[in-house]
Order: structure tokens, then C-alpha cells, then sequence
């Protein structure tokens, strides 16, 4: 798979499922922000850190953005795709949704996002879930396990964090 919203191609022979639950992928990173900054950041500019040339449904020139109730992609000729639907939000502590990003509803995963105060800033943590939810469980989970640290870096850098 060539990033978090690609699809196995028609030829690729899917993964065989895990039996049991496969476990949440659990992210951590420290911006040198306080909370409600990095909230803000995270939620209201993503657009300006989301990595849209190799993690986004329509490719560079597209743009995300937290509206309403929904993370939704536009396109630059004005198409639009739905990433997750939010189903609780709580500025400028965390934020559930449901993530689907170039695909359905059907096939959702669980996103969630927490923001809380430590030494030198704020500590976010991305936790994603409900691997049963999606299409194929035990590849979508691996995908975003390798995917989520470098995305959170973007987020990290341009919140006037190091990188690592």
C-alpha cells in the first residue's frame, strides 16, 4: 500500500486475518505548546502540517480541514471526501470520530486524540482503534502503525517542535 488511504490492488492477495483483536495503535508526541494551542493547532490548521502528498485521498494541492462534524478533504477543483465523522469533542482536551478516509462509513475505524499539559508543553496522544471495523483488519492496522509516527512529526515541526 502506497499510503493511509490507498486500497489493495485488484491483483494483491488480501492479508489473512488475525483471529482475536489486534491491538491499538498508540502514539505519543510532546509540541512545545500549551494545551489549548496545540488543540487549536491540531484541529484548526491542519492544513498547514498534513502531509496531503503522501496521506490524502485527492494528492498535493488537496487541503483538510476539522468542519463541523466531520475531517473532510477538498480537492482543488472542489471535490470532496469525508476522512471521519466526529461523534465527541471536547476542546481543547481530546476528540473521537470515526476515520474512514477514502473509503466508507462501513469501514471505520476509531480515532481518538488527547491533548494534555506536561513539562515543556503538551503531550498529544493518537490512539487507533477498531481494526475490526475496517475492510482488511490485520493490513490496515499495520499500514497506520508505520504511517501515524511520520504524520505526527509533520504536526510536531510545525508546531516548533524537533524532530526525533
Amino acid at each position: 500500500m502506497e499510503s493511509l488511504f490507498s486500497h489493495l490492488a485488484p491483483d494483491s492477495e488480501p492479508q489473512p486475518e488475525q483471529s482475536g483483536e489486534l491491538d491499538p495503535v498508540v502514539c505519543t508526541v510532546v509540541v512545545p505548546s500549551p494545551v489549548a494551542h496545540a488543540f487549536m493547532g491540531f484541529t484548526d490548521h491542519p492544513h498547514l502540517w498534513w502531509p496531503m502528498e503522501d496521506h490524502s485521498v485527492y494528492g498535493a494541492g488537496s487541503h483538510v480541514e476539522f468542519e463541523e462534524n466531520l475531517i473532510l478533504e477538498t480537492a482543488d477543483d472542489g471535490r470532496t471526501s469525508i476522512w471521519g465523522t466526529i461523534d465527541d469533542w471536547q476542546p481543547p482536551l481530546s476528540f473521537h470520530a470515526s476515520w474512514y478516509p477514502g473509503s466508507t462509513a462501513m469501514w471505520s475505524t476509531e480515532l481518538r486524540v488527547a491533548f494534555r499539559a506536561v513539562d515543556g508543553g503538551t503531550e498529544v496522544r493518537l490512539v487507533h482503534d477498531g481494526w475490526e471495523g475496517a475492510e482488511h483488519p490485520a493490513q490496515t492496522r499495520a499500514d497506520y502503525a508505520a504511517d501515524w509516527p511520520g504524520v505526527l512529526d509533520r504536526y510536531v515541526r510545525f508546531m516548533g517542535g524537533g524532530s526525533e
